[in-house]
């Protein structure tokens, strides 16, 4: 026992220093993506996984940002019990879904379910970029169209925290289709007089963009956020012609009218707050 603990070695990243390198402990310090500063990873995460020096938004996972935005224990889950199977039988994506699980402890790629923020009840759906880079297969439609229906039902707002790398193309048209069952429900509940706030995060492309995170009555985006359909090689392929270096950011698309708001992370509970006092006349629960 004793010979087996002193014989496993801990996993060290070499760091520069004016003394030479100087190894810490693998995991203990960030770096920036935006402006390659280094940071201790627990400073990172208190200020949102934002970088405190120039701003750069990291990604947050589902329960990060639920847990940041809605009332401490407030939080009710839905359809946790949902998951993918393999219905195109397509090689080894089984066994990428159980590696993704394990890695994230989710069983897909959003969590959906109700809370209070600031003492208001709201519904929602939160992606996940970790899990299969957030790419939209049947389930993940299904849980958001189902957690639409049930804000419906309960006559709630409904929020949709989008961060996905498009269609899962393991589930061919089967995850196309997610498309339109969601923009259907939505339909539905845009009907019934419900209030839907879009936040859209890096990234948000492909079908997820072209489907439910464009149908809020309020689309908001973070700062810094690639949001867009086809990627730019492709577009610049097909125009032939050179696009603008900040093109499918957020501030492209806030400049040209396709977003309400472009609104920092530190910021955005505050909004979403007030929005949601202004909207709501059901009253607040205790």
């Amino acid at each position: 026992m004793l010979k087996d603990f002193f014989s496993k070695k801990k996993k060290y990243a070499s760091m520069p220093s004016e003394q030479g390198k100087l190894e810490v402990p693998e995991g203990l310090m960030k770096k920036c993506s935006g402006c390659n500063k280094i940071y201790y990873r627990k400073e990172m995460i208190k200020n949102d996984n934002v970088c405190p020096n120039c701003g750069y938004h990291h990604p947050l996972t589902a329960w990060e940002r639920i847990n940041g935005l809605f009332d401490e224990g407030t939080f009710e889950e839905w359809d946790k019990q949902l998951t993918t199977t393999n219905p195109l039988n397509f090689p080894g994506y089984e066994e990428k879904i159980a590696k993704d699980r394990d890695k994230t402890g989710l069983n897909e790629g959003v969590v959906t379910g109700k809370g209070l923020m600031n003492g208001t009840p709201v519904a929602c759906a939160v992606m996940d970029a970790s899990f299969r880079m957030g790419s939209m297969g049947s389930v993940i439609g299904e849980k958001i169209a189902r957690a639409i229906e049930q804000a419906k039902n309960e006559s709630l707002p409904f929020m949709i925290f989008t961060a996905s790398g498009g269609a899962r193309m393991q589930e061919g048209v089967l995850s196309l289709m997610q498309m339109t069952k969601t923009s259907v429900s939505i339909s539905r509940f845009s009907d019934a007089g419900g209030l839907l706030i879009s936040v859209m995060t890096h990234p948000t492309t492909g079908g997820v963009s072209a489907s439910f995170a464009s149908l809020g009555d309020y689309n908001f985006a973070e700062p810094g956020a690639l949001i867009g359909f086809a990627g730019r090689r492709i577009i610049e392929q097909t125009i032939r012609e050179k696009l603008p270096e900040d093109f499918q950011t957020a501030e492209f698309l806030m400049k040209h009218g396709q977003l309400d708001k472009v609104v920092h992370r530190h910021d955005l509970r505050s909004l979403l707050t007030s929005l949601l006092a202004m909207h709501w006349k059901g009253g607040t629960e205790s």
